[in-house]
């Protein structure tokens, strides 16, 4: 039978609580029973005047508008504040009434310029909620997962400028300097002088937002953006990150990153990283930290229908390579980049049935290069055979990768409408959190007893 339903209840007058109206399964109500943000109060306590002025917005109705946009991918805290105006469960859950007046959408902004900007404020919001997750037996900080990705800055690829910057110094230069010195002089050579010129190059600046950086995927994907580097566990919580603009390379932030999931959390016991991660310098800060280093497999870089360098046996007693067919590569050098080289002698190459297949030198000179802490990546190959490195970094899909595809997809991290590292790094702090958040509250969600 064909019905009409009566558009007279617009009008109808009841009297009802807002509670009874929010869904009591509600991801709000999961919030407000697995974490108590009353801890706010005490993080800004020093940033308000207590006994002048004008009231001001409850800060604790300020975060928990913040989290509304995180947590349910709302694009700006404009649209944020339109939704809660009409959504039952939003009001719920700043705790305010139907017909009270929503806090305006530029509230949250001045009140970051002028209390919040320069604090951590948000990293020990996001710290806080990881600690009451860690607290439930819910977070298992043994293994890290460490992974980057790149999110686009609110700036137009096309406005920039050129400019020559200097290259920044690698956080270990001083450490590989010092150990290249001791290397030379081992073998009789002279140390290397200090090296006072500094190497410069030419990169492109965004106009619109400068401490972005230029990211050039292939072809096609090119654009100003911001990188975050993110660290998390086996069950897939957020451990740690920060932001670079997009132009600084994963390996570069990996020892800081480690550093700080240490100092916060927890010394991992093992690091799963992609291969862009693996390089000397990181297997080594990783072993020497008693951190076991979880790699994948690299295809060798070579010219094709070339011999491999695996070919050429290293033999550590002697310092020197092993051609196939049993000449002896010597010792020549160590460079300012840490590689030591080893040369054939000519007048065996010169009548090598092999020489076709393994240089192109002209004066018929084998030369391989061996980084001087090569040690440390052979050691994470040996390690890649096992069956626990295989288990771990099989698990690298279901943690980190899946962390980034939510973020992007569920919570709007696939770019930012901020402009500015520190806004940025603000983003991804309430973005990470309200991502733990979440699943704080689903996993220890205790429905409501039937009556």
């Amino acid at each position: 039978m064909l019905s009409k339903h009566l558009e007279e209840g617009r009008n109808q007058i009841e009297m009802v609580a807002l509670d009874q109206l929010v869904p009591k399964d509600h991801l709000v109500r999961k919030i407000e029973q697995a974490i108590n943000f009353e801890f706010i109060y005490d993080l800004v306590q020093d940033k308000y005047c207590l006994d002048k002025g004008r009231p001001s917005v409850d800060p604790v109705v300020l975060i928990k508008m913040v989290f509304i946009q995180y947590l349910f991918g709302i694009r700006s805290m404009r649209q944020t504040i339109k939704e809660i105006e009409t959504n039952v469960a939003y009001r719920w859950f700043i705790g305010y009434g139907f017909t009270e007046k929503i806090p305006h959408f530029s509230t949250f902004g001045k009140n970051y310029v002028r209390r919040f900007q320069d604090t951590d404020l948000f990293e020990q919001i996001f710290y806080r909620i990881l600690k009451e997750a860690m607290r439930k037996g819910l977070v298992d900080p043994s293994v890290a997962f460490i992974d980057s990705t790149h999110v686009k800055a609110n700036a137009n690829k096309k406005k920039f400028e050129k400019k020559v910057a200097r290259v920044e110094t690698r956080s270990y230069q001083g450490q590989l300097d010092e150990e290249i010195n001791m290397d030379r002089e081992e073998h009789g050579k002279k140390p290397f002088p200090p090296q006072n010129k500094e190497e410069v190059k030419e990169i492109k600046v965004s106009t619109t937002d400068p401490e972005s950086g230029y990211y050039v995927k292939d072809e096609r994907e090119k654009m100003f953006a911001y990188s975050f580097h993110t660290a998390s566990d086996s069950r897939g919580f957020i451990l740690g990150s920060l932001v670079t603009g997009g132009h600084v390379h994963d390996s570069r932030m990996l020892d800081s990153l480690v550093t700080s999931v240490t100092k916060n959390v927890e010394k991992p016991k093992a690091v799963a990283v992609d291969a862009g991660y693996k390089t000397p310098y990181i297997a080594k800060f990783l072993m020497d930290q008693n951190i076991r280093p979880v790699m994948p497999y690299t295809r060798p870089r070579r010219k094709e229908g070339y011999l491999k360098k695996e070919e050429y046996v290293y033999d550590e007693h002697f310092n020197h390579y092993l051609c196939p067919e049993g000449q002896i590569l010597s010792y020549r050098t160590t460079t300012r980049d840490g590689y030591r080289q080893y040369a054939s002698h000519p007048q065996f190459c010169k009548t090598c049935p092999l020489l076709e297949s393994c240089t192109q030198s002209q004066n018929y000179t084998k030369v391989i290069h061996r980084h001087m802490w090569q040690d440390y990546i052979e050691e994470t190959e040996h390690l890649r055979h096992t069956n626990l490195n295989r288990r771990l970094y099989a698990k690298r899909k279901e943690t980190i990768e899946r962390v980034f595809a939510d973020a992007k997809e569920k919570h709007g991290m696939r770019w930012t409408t901020l402009r500015g590292l520190k806004k940025v790094s603000m983003q991804a702090m309430l973005t990470l959190a309200a991502m733990n958040l979440k699943k704080l509250a689903n996993w220890t969600w205790q429905g409501p007893c039937p009556a």
